[in-house]
């Protein structure tokens, strides 16, 4: 019998149990730097937080996640807050990322570095990449997310490919976790 919970089954179970998340900070911070149109999606969304931000702003959102409970969870957040997202469901480790190209594709907390390729392929002339992502460091003062979903520190720019970098961070946020965050631009 295998006893492997799928990562499908995992992130349902945390959801069913309420766990929410948080509003990602550079949203809260930096929302000045992204667009007010066009298309965005959401990698790896979960319950929606980001996706709704974006849509309250005028984005065209579609938040993508493995966990339908964190699908439904976003769409409600959406008629909550009077605006239009969609979801798709879809394993990531698996599964192609939904086809662009967007406008920005942000991915807060979700680390898989194969994926950096094709959301920069994804992405519109001029389209931008939100990243949020913690690091190494971060073990100093917390036991999670464990060294699988972990960014070495200074790592992130070198993920961005050709991208130009208009806004990076690196260190101790305010919830506690040690991140590196960029928005870059495909020129």
């Amino acid at each position: 019998m295998n006893t492997e919970v799928s990562d499908r089954e995992r992130w349902n179970g945390r959801y069913a149990d309420g766990e929410e998340g948080g509003t990602p900070l550079m949203l809260g911070r930096n929302l000045h730097l992204f667009p007010r149109s066009g298309l965005a999606l959401d990698v790896a969304g979960g319950p929606g937080q980001a996706a709704v931000i974006l849509a309250a702003r005028g984005l065209d959102v579609t938040v993508c996640d493995v966990s339908d409970v964190a699908l439904r969870m976003a769409a409600e957040r959406a008629e909550r807050s009077k605006v239009s997202i969609t979801t798709i469901e879809t394993d990531l480790t698996s599964d192609p990322l939904p086809n662009g190209p967007w406008d920005l594709i942000t991915c807060f907390n979700y680390l898989d570095r194969k994926l950096f390729p094709a959301m920069i392929e994804q992405l519109a002339p001029h389209g931008q990449l939100a990243v949020t992502l913690v690091t190494r460091s971060n073990l100093e003062r917390n036991e999670h997310p464990t060294e699988r979903f972990l960014l070495d520190d200074g790592e992130l720019p070198s993920l961005l490919g050709d991208l130009a970098i208009e806004y990076y961070d690196e260190g101790w946020k305010l919830d506690g976790r040690h991140c590196a965050e960029a928005l870059a631009r495909r020129v």
